[in-house]
């Protein structure tokens, strides 16, 4: 079963006919996106943690994080891929084993952490590894986190790029970036699904897909816009109004 969901996410990612990823923070939401019809669900790290009182960046205990992604995956009957940082300190094949426990089939692994970027050959390194401990069960989003720290060049996109798909990642996922003409060199140099995300100033998803993108994904974006609206309807409570 494991398999065979980690090939199904795996096959969705189509260059020019993306998989399109709302994020999800909880079973609610994950059962939301299901029910509008997407066919895999992802979570966000940034988002699961303000759920569970946690700030972002791995402050969220391990077994908390894996935790809400297998309430996630056990609501839905699709594919779950698991927005895991730098994978909390654990290890490659613990990694694979706590996240395959509960049920997701993918993961985004980010390459940057509170010291800044990993250097790409360490970096690749834990990417084979942990494609050696997960073997076909789990498809890897190989998050490239350059345009997040200064490196906002092509060229440094691509070395890392490059690197984490030798080292066996089905996808790369060079967060940050938004200009048309680079999504599209990157997506023809790399010549392997990639991730864009999103966010304000990105195109919009039909564009994305006329250049090539093989994933879309919204990162914590819609968590927070929902919590914004959470905000106006309990100050309209506040004031003494209905919010509906």
């Amino acid at each position: 079963m494991t398999t065979d969901r980690a090939s199904a996410l795996r096959a969705l990612h189509v260059p020019g006919d993306p998989v399109i990823l709302p994020n999800a923070w909880d079973a609610a939401s994950a059962l939301a996106v299901r029910e509008a019809g997407f066919p895999a669900v992802a979570t966000s790290s940034a988002a699961v943690a303000r759920v569970l009182g946690y700030e972002d960046g791995e402050r969220t205990p391990v077994a908390e994080m894996m935790a809400a992604v297998a309430r996630i995956a056990r609501v839905v009957d699709v594919p779950v891929t698991a927005d895991i940082e730098r994978g909390y300190g654990l290890g490659p094949a613990e990694l694979v084993e706590r996240l395959l426990s509960t049920g997701a089939v993918g993961c985004n692994l980010e390459d940057s952490g509170a010291g800044g970027l990993i250097d790409p050959g360490e970096q690749a390194d834990f990417l084979a590894a942990v494609r050696a401990a997960a073997g076909e069960a789990l498809v890897i989003n190989a998050r490239v986190d350059t345009y997040l720290h200064g490196l906002k060049t092509r060229e440094a996109a691509l070395e890392r790029g490059r690197r984490y798909l030798e080292a066996g990642a089905d996808c790369v996922y060079p967060i940050g970036l938004a200009d048309e003409d680079e999504i599209r060199a990157l997506v023809s140099e790399l010549g392997a699904p990639v991730n864009v995300y999103a966010g304000p100033g990105a195109p919009d998803p039909a564009r994305l897909a006329e250049l090539g993108v093989g994933r879309i994904s919204f990162g914590s974006g819609l968590h927070q816009a929902a919590h914004v609206y959470a905000q106006s309807m309990f100050a309209e409570v506040r004031a003494g109004r209905s919010p509906y």
